[in-house]
């Protein structure tokens, strides 16, 4: 599996479904399971072991943003970035033009 780390996605199972979430790793035991957090309901630190499948894609990595280049280059963030990350992508009009991405 490729490095997932940045990825922006929608939960689409689950109690967080519909929440829209940052990919901060990958288990190592099992690459198919993505670890995401949103800053608030799922820290950073403690972040939800999600199954690929109960995801679907939102932004592959290509928002731009700091945070995001500095979770693709392996560097911990703080909540408070991430959330500001995630804001900013809602803002940017990520939140109602999203597609699936295969």
């Amino acid at each position: 599996m490729t490095d997932c780390a940045g990825w922006i996605v929608r939960s689409a199972a689950g109690r967080d479904k519909g929440t829209l979430l940052c990919v901060v790793g990958v288990e190592e035991q099992e690459p198919h399971r993505l670890l995401v957090a949103d800053g608030k309901r799922r820290r950073s630190a403690a972040p939800k072991a999600k199954k690929r499948g109960h995801v679907d894609i939102v932004c592959p990595g290509t928002f731009r943003h700091p945070v995001i280049r500095k979770l693709q280059d392996g560097i911990p963030v703080s909540d408070r970035e991430l959330r500001r990350a995630l804001a900013a992508f809602r803002d940017q009009g990520g939140n109602d033009t999203w597609q699936k991405v295969i």
